[in-house]
């Protein structure tokens, strides 16, 4: 048997040279390994690489099969309550969201070709998103049989979602973009999302506007806002942050 003189590594009788370090085998002793055949395979093989509309087909398959086998499941078992509609609604709602981000191309979407440039995909689906969160939000109040909170709460929340998100994404995509700027713009969304929710959740219980527990996020947002202006402006502090961050 013999062994690298570089690495030490173990050899097969068949080596002329060590796998891991490409040093030539020098063992005296050993017979010649050109008639013995190679431990290693000659063709190298590649996986094949996954389709992101197969990943749309499995999800489509897992949400179909859930709502299958949970309807059956409340009309054969547990047939007291309509509890299934509010699984399936939760499974098809991520599928909304998630088939999207499984199967986007670049290409254009046709409903909408000029309304936001060329990223309207992006824009449309986040859109789709809060429509499919608002018809489940509805089916709640079907199966609750309360509408109040749908009303005062329910689409006003997910209105200011979108609009953060959208405000967000637009931003990360026309304005300026960098490691920096994308905690800046992000860390500004959170700030205006948490002070629009506690003026909404006040709203809907009769109380008066007041910033409380928002105003604590907020401040720490505008803190973190500040610092983060400041290092964009200064070239010296931006690059020494680079450095000591790797990035």
């Amino acid at each position: 048997m013999s062994y690298c003189v570089n690495c030490g590594v173990e050899l097969d009788a068949s080596a002329t040279k060590c796998p891991l370090c490409d040093t030539p085998v020098y063992n005296p002793k050993a017979p010649e390994p050109s008639t013995q055949p190679s431990p290693f395979p000659k063709e190298k093989g590649q996986v094949e690489v996954v389709k992101r509309k197969d990943l749309g087909v499995l999800l489509t398959v897992i949400v179909l099969a859930t709502a299958v086998t949970c309807g059956l499941l409340n009309v054969l078992v547990f047939r007291s309550s309509l509890w299934s509609l509010a699984v399936i609604g939760v499974f098809l709602v991520l599928w909304v969201i998630m088939i999207p981000v499984v199967i986007y191309t670049r290409q254009p979407v046709l409903l909408l070709p000029n309304a936001f440039g060329s990223d309207s995909p992006v824009y449309l689906s986040i859109l789709l998103d809060g429509v499919a969160v608002i018809v489940y939000l509805y089916l709640l109040t079907y199966l609750t049989g309360q509408s109040g909170w749908f009303y005062g709460l329910g689409i006003p929340v997910v209105l200011l979602v979108i609009a953060v998100v959208e405000a967000v994404i637009f931003c990360i995509r026309k304005l300026p973009m960098s490691f920096l700027t994308g905690a800046l713009y992000l860390i500004s969304g959170v700030a205006v999302l948490c002070v629009g929710l506690e003026i909404l959740i006040d709203r809907f219980l009769g109380l008066g506007i007041e910033l409380r527990w928002s105003a604590i996020v907020l401040t720490i947002c505008v803190i973190v806002d500040i610092t983060i202006a400041t290092l964009l402006s200064r070239r010296r502090l931006r690059n020494a942050v680079r450095r000591r961050l790797h990035f």
